[in-house]
């Protein structure tokens, strides 16, 4: 039953793979791209890699799929887009499958067994507290890779608004959506997100001994204040409020600032005091969490096209 089940995800994430490569248009490919993710988060489930999972469903599928959508409708809303020739179709298969077929080969080719940094982590985690490696590698190992993931996410952020006319600089992202008392959207938004914060706070709590973590709570939470705002029960904040900016900048300045001070308590950057590094990792990822949220929900609702609020 196993074997017929990977056949069926290999059948599945191939079909998913060419729906995205040959949809019609713009916003069908962006569907057929969310499909493609999340098969291959079952795919990562069946591996046993539940971390990566969910940071595919969430990340991979969720995030970059609903801006792939938005971006698509802004597109088409816009202007027609002309549709890709057969020769430009042909082209994207080759080159998707030279690419396929360069990461079978490097992943045929390594050696057996592989070289593996496992035992090293596993024999290090202890001192840090925490019960899940990747929690471990992310946040005490290779930390500075982590801080510089948040930065970029501010400077995607940045870049985003930045599209923005300089009489909108500083307004409210997207259009302002009405609100339908009687429509299922409502109704949905009024009863997931309590269930959705929780579940969000939760990924992030059991991170530390379990798969989670801040990336994949923070999408969560942004997710529901999204469906909120969706339902038209609230609007996007402006983005010169002085709060947001705050809650933007707040995890990776925490982080910073804790990184700087290993050099006094620890001997080095982004190194823990001997019996604080699990609680210092605790509060950086609750921060990040929140700034995390803040960042997504700010990427998918887009530039600002609504003066700021006088």
């Amino acid at each position: 039953m196993g074997l017929l089940l990977d056949f069926f995800l290999v059948i599945l994430v191939l079909m998913a793979g060419w729906w995205t490569i040959g949809a019609k248009d713009g916003c069908s490919a962006a569907v057929a791209f969310v499909t493609y993710g999340l098969v291959l988060a079952l795919i990562w489930i069946r591996i046993a890699a539940p971390d990566v999972a969910l940071t595919e469903a969430a990340i991979g599928s969720g995030l970059t799929g609903g801006m792939l959508i938005a971006a698509s409708t802004r597109l088409e809303s816009a202007r027609r887009p002309a549709r890709p020739g057969p020769a430009t179709r042909r082209l994207g298969i080759v080159l998707s499958a030279l690419l396929a077929a360069a990461l079978a080969w490097a992943v045929l080719s390594l050696p057996y067994p592989p070289p593996s940094l496992a035992k090293a982590a596993i024999t290090a985690l202890p001192p840090t507290g925490l019960g899940n490696p990747i929690t471990g590698v992310l946040l005490s190992f290779r930390a500075v890779d982590t801080l510089l993931e948040k930065v970029v996410l501010i400077l995607a952020l940045l870049g985003t608004w930045s599209l923005a006319p300089d009489r909108l600089w500083g307004g409210v992202p997207g259009r302002k959506q009405p609100r339908h008392a009687d429509s299922p959207l409502t109704l949905l938004a009024q009863i997931l997100p309590p269930i959705g914060f929780v579940i969000g706070w939760h990924i992030l709590w059991v991170g530390a001994n379990e798969p989670g973590g801040a990336f994949q709570g923070g999408t969560i939470l942004a997710a529901m204040w999204m469906l909120a705002v969706m339902a038209g029960l609230v609007d996007v904040p402006a983005t010169s409020r002085l709060w947001l900016r705050l809650l933007v900048i707040v995890g990776p300045g925490l982080f910073l600032i804790v990184g700087f001070a290993g050099f006094a308590f620890a001997g080095g950057f982004l190194a823990y005091p001997a019996g604080f590094a699990k609680p210092l990792i605790l509060v950086i990822e609750i921060v990040l969490t929140v700034s995390i949220a803040a960042i997504l929900l700010l990427l998918l609702a887009g530039p600002p096209e609504r003066q700021p609020p006088a």
